[in-house]
């Protein structure tokens, strides 16, 4: 049979005005069962259970009431239902965690904190803690801006377990706290964070952020785990410029990752610039350097002192051949390195020799052995390597004076054999240079010669085939009485040929270099200069072996053997050349000034091409060495090329510059003059070269000579920069003066 809801609900009332309580609650139930979202019956149930003291029963009613009110959005409504279940039962936590959540959708957050504060205590007075903390945890989200109660929900979150949203929330409060210039705040905040979890990368991150910004490295540094975590703090304080902190982090950042090459090549660079290569050792690779020239050249350097030539050589090799201008450093290397050892230095300058050489470059091959063996003058491989570059290369001055470092060198260590060998052919070559004399008589006396200087005189007077090694070939064949003849011809017919009286010799008008010089016309290629030195060989054999150290038994020999010592043929060779001379007859003592003239004026010549070739080599030394930085030694090598005259205007110029730099005047003043005497390259060198003389020379109130100066430039050069202001000046001083 259908329920009759009015019929009940009209019983009910009769019941409840009979004052039969419980019968009407009975039927009021019956209505509710019936009809469950009847909320009006329901409240009116609610009321009766109150009224039977039935507090449980009518709290149910009004709490379902109420939820459904909240549900449907009808906060306050719902909000009244709640309120009228706690003056019932006062700790009915629903009510209010349910008024809580609506206060704060009504932004009633007064409301709303009271509501879960009172939670939460009711929870902790009966000894739930997990209850509290929930209720706080709600409690912190309630108002954003509270950044206190959000600390007590991120803590209630780690207390019942709930780690990772307990961090995130303190890493936010962290934030909040940055933001508004708390940064002790923040950092409470962050180190609980950590304690939680201490391999959150992004909390102990932050922390060595916040520490360091603090300029507190020592709390960042026991945050730091990671080689990432290092390499900040090591960042922090090297521009804070704490660089020993900053290489104890960047170390342990290199501990932790060895992979990190990066993080070595800074260690690498940072030792170096405090000058610890055994340190920057410690770390310093091949694949540290990576294609960094810089690091592989030093790596390649300590390398080579420590013993380790062959990786050494491999690297400068690489690094050479990715920038083939470093080759020229390859020699000052290499001298760097002989305080440790002369081999190991021989070996990287014979490295730079093989490269030049690869490129045809014989002077620059010539000139790194060269700077070796000027530093080890006894080093018989370097010089054999030095001399074998100058007769391929066809530099026949440096091989001159290489060949004498190595007779030297064979005589010092007792090899006679080799070293009269090439004594004999320096002699035959250059016969009036004593040192090559003496290196003949020493190997000589070495080797167990009884009587030297007759062997000496023997070989000068021309009596035993004795000539320079380096003519071209058929040289011999085209100059008579030079060289081994192929057959030896009749001694009586080679006599007359060759014999040329001293009153010949007396008689010879006073002969220029060229009149006596071989044509080069008729010569092979390249054997023109060899073979004009040649004839001048043989000359000053012929009148010109007095001054060798001679007993007066041996003077009477020497004597005897003149007229066998001037066996040349020089008469037809003097007769052609008669048409072109004086038709003075010189006398006996002019005549013998002259032709000494002659082959002064050779010797000259072959010494000014020495001089000019070893300075052009000093001229580019000074260079490489300016470029490093080691101005002493480059002013060692530019007084060298200063010597020579078509490099002594930029080489003087460079020393009186050196000089002004180092505020030594009078020797800038004294270079300066010394460029100035030399021909400039163009007039605009010249020029500038002039007015920093005349500038020094006003600085230092010489004003006389620097007017003086002023005036010629002017007269050079018209309005040149500011000239006429000068000269007005200096003038005006002079006048007062």
């Amino acid at each position: 049979m259908a329920f009759d809801r009015d019929l009940t609900l009209r019983k009910a009332e009769k019941l409840l005005r009979q004052g039969r309580l419980d019968a009407a609650i009975a039927e009021y139930l019956h209505v509710i069962e019936d009809q469950p979202r009847d909320w009006n019956t329901a409240n009116i149930l609610g009321d009766l259970y109150v009224r039977a003291g039935q507090v449980d029963k009518a709290v149910a009613q009004y709490t379902r009431i109420a939820d459904h009110l909240g549900s449907e959005g009808f906060l306050p409504k719902a909000s009244a239902v709640y309120k009228k279940i706690l003056k019932i039962k006062g700790d009915e936590e629903h009510s209010l965690l349910q008024l809580a959540e609506i206060a704060v959708k009504q932004g009633l957050l007064v409301d709303a904190k009271a509501a879960l504060t009172g939670v939460a205590d009711r929870r902790t007075a009966k000894g739930d803690r997990r209850g509290a903390a929930e209720v706080r945890m709600r409690l912190g989200a309630v108002d954003p801006g509270d950044l206190e109660a959000r600390l007590v929900g991120a803590r209630a979150a780690a207390e019942i377990g709930e780690t990772s949203a307990a961090i995130s929330e303190l890493k936010a409060v962290a934030e909040e706290f940055n933001q508004r210039r708390r940064p002790d705040d923040a950092l409470k905040v962050l180190g609980e964070a950590a304690a939680l979890n201490p391999a959150d990368a992004d909390v102990t991150t932050s922390l060595i952020r916040a520490y360091v910004a603090k300029g507190d490295f020592a709390h960042a540094r026991t945050y730091a785990k990671t080689a990432a975590q290092f390499k900040q703090i090591a960042g922090e304080l090297s521009e804070r410029g704490h660089e020993a902190e900053a290489l104890e982090a960047l170390t342990e950042a290199a501990a932790l990752d060895p992979a990190d090459l990066e993080a070595k090549a800074q260690l690498v660079r940072r030792y170096l610039a405090r000058q610890d290569a055994a340190q920057a050792r410690r770390f310093l690779t091949v694949e540290v350097a990576g294609e960094d020239a810089e690091l592989l050249w030093m790596l390649a350097e300590m390398e080579l002192r420590a013993g380790n030539v062959t990786q050494g050589l491999a690297i400068l090799r690489k690094v050479v051949t990715a920038h083939p201008s470093r080759r020229d450093e390859l020699v000052l290397l290499g001298c760097s390195v002989a305080d440790v050892s002369v081999e190991t230095a021989y070996q990287v300058i014979d490295l730079a020799a093989s490269l030049a050489l690869a490129n045809d470059e014989w002077a620059d091959a010539a000139a790194a052995i060269n700077e070796f063996v000027n530093r080890e003058p006894r080093h018989i491989p370097a010089l054999m390597r030095l001399v074998e570059i100058c007769v391929d290369g066809g530099l026949e001055a440096t091989m001159y004076s290489a060949q004498g470092q190595l007779a030297d060198a064979y005589l010092a260590i007792g090899q006679g054999n080799e070293a009269r060998v090439i004594a004999e052919d320096l002699v035959a070559r250059e016969p009036w240079e004593r040192a090559n004399i003496e290196r003949f008589r020493r190997a000589l006396t070495m080797l167990g010669e009884t009587d030297v200087d007759a062997i000496v005189a023997d070989r000068l007077s021309g009596q035993t085939p004795f000539v320079s090694t380096d003519l071209s070939p058929g040289f011999e064949d085209e100059i008579p009485g030079i060289g081994k003849p192929a057959t030896q011809p009749d001694p009586s017919a080679v006599a007359r040929a060759m014999t040329v009286s001293e009153e010949d010799i007396l008689d010879t008008p006073k002969l220029p270099r060229s009149a006596i010089a071989v044509p080069t016309s008729e010569l092979p290629a390249g054997g023109a200069r060899r073979a004009n030195q040649d004839v001048f060989d043989l000359g000053m054999a012929a009148v010109d072996i007095g001054f060798l150290d001679q007993s007066p038994e041996s003077t009477q020999t020497a004597e005897a053997d003149t007229t066998e010592a001037v066996e040349i043929d020089l008469s037809n060779m003097l007769e052609e050349l008669k048409p072109s001379m004086a038709d003075a007859k010189p006398t006996r003592k002019e005549s013998g000034r002259d032709l000494e003239g002659v082959f002064k004026d050779f010797r000259d010549e072959v010494s000014r091409e020495n001089v000019a070739d070893a300075a052009a080599q000093h001229y580019k030394l000074a260079i490489a060495y300016m470029d490093m930085g080691m101005v002493d030694d480059a002013l060692k090598a530019l007084q060298v090329s200063a010597r020579a005259p078509r490099l002594r205007f930029e080489s003087a110029a460079m020393i009186a510059r050196i000089y002004l730099k180092r505020n030594a005047a009078g020797q800038a003043i004294e270079w300066f003059e010394r460029a100035a005497e030399a021909p400039a390259p163009n007039p605009d060198a010249g020029r500038a070269l002039l007015y920093e003389l005349a500038e020094t020379l006003e600085s230092q109130g010489e004003t006389a000579r620097a007017l003086a100066v002023f005036l010629e430039l002017r007269a050079d050069a018209g309005e040149y920069r500011d000239v006429s202001a000068r000269l007005e000046r200096l003038t005006k001083v002079q006048m007062r003066g």
